[in-house]
């Protein structure tokens, strides 16, 4: 057991997880050969199988379910270390691991990167984009150091901070951009094409179409916000998007944007980290920046707006 590394747990701890040898290896940044390559030398070293693999999917061992088990609680205490010496620096240094939702990453990572390598040279931002439940379970865990995401989070565990409110506005087909705006009674019943389960701003959107009544009539699904408004501009239905992702999503199709009728629809953005995390005054440095990057982001779309 001399030759077992923090390398070995954090790829196994990966597996874990995932119970999915292509999952863990993208969760971990290497091949899916590379990830097999080292599981199978991790067990060479234990002298027993961790892992049971089948032809979808793995399952744990009893004797792996323990060891992933006592891994993670090795990797929660060695990233705590690493974080309690970053929180002592005196410059923000070192590696940054940052969560996003799939709503906000493409629109405000760009700017926000390049933010911080300014005004922070040695820092090696990380960004993570997922969904919300993931990112809140990778927060708690030490996975990462900070989210952004759709507020409230209602974790107890976790410190929110409001970054800003953006609206939710419409997407059409070209040809509809002079008729009327939709109020919530029409819009639930045309067809609406909406992100699949598992995306906060799916139910965001649906709650606001549900207003007085029933959801949708008719709905279709679709894995990013470019797929959805590229469908919009084929003539299959309408969206909502947040006002952010306008000028980025809707250049490239036949489409018109509106704002929808009052009270409109909004989320609150927020960023967030463990209460106990000792980057916490760090964290808390960076917080105007991501306030500058997601203004940035929500004016263009209004801009955007204004040109359709």
């Amino acid at each position: 057991m001399n030759a077992l590394t923090l390398k070995h747990l954090r790829y196994f701890a990966a597996l874990a997880r995932q119970r999915h040898f292509g999952r863990a290896a993208d969760e971990v940044s290497i091949s899916q050969p590379a990830m097999s390559v080292q599981i199978r030398e991790l067990e060479a070293l234990i002298g027993a199988p961790l892992v049971e693999r089948g032809a979808r999917q793995i399952r744990l061992t009893d004797l792996g379910a323990r060891f992933a088990e006592a891994a993670e609680a090795i990797l929660r205490d060695v990233d705590a270390l690493g974080d309690m010496v970053r929180g002592a620096r005196e410059g923000f240094a070192g590696p940054l691991r940052i969560g996003v939702i799939p709503t906000i990453a493409p629109y405000i990572l760009p700017r926000l990167i390049t933010d911080l390598a300014a005004r922070y040279p040695d820092l090696d931002p990380r960004p993570r984009e997922t969904v919300t439940q993931s990112l809140i379970a990778e927060l708690v865990d030490g996975r990462l150091d900070c989210a952004l995401m759709a507020l409230p989070v209602s974790e107890p565990a976790l410190h929110e901070v409001e970054i800003v409110e953006e609206e939710f506005v419409l997407v059409r087909h070209a040809r509809d951009a002079d008729r009327a705006v939709p109020n919530p009674e029409t819009l639930r019943q045309m067809r609406l094409l909406l992100l699949e389960e598992g995306h906060c701003f799916r139910d965001q959107a649906l709650s606001y179409c549900a207003k007085g009544g029933r959801g949708p009539r008719d709905m279709m699904e679709g894995s990013s916000l470019s797929t959805l408004v590229q469908m919009v501009g084929a003539g299959i239905g309408v969206t909502l998007v947040p006002q952010m992702a306008v000028a980025t999503e809707t250049r490239a199709a036949p489409v018109s944007v509106a704002h929808l009728s009052d009270p409109r629809p909004t989320r609150t953005i927020g960023m967030v980290w463990r209460k106990t995390n000792p980057l916490g005054a760090r964290l808390a440095e960076i917080v105007p920046l991501v306030r500058e990057a997601t203004a940035a982001a929500i004016a263009a779309g209004e801009a955007r707006m204004v040109e359709t």
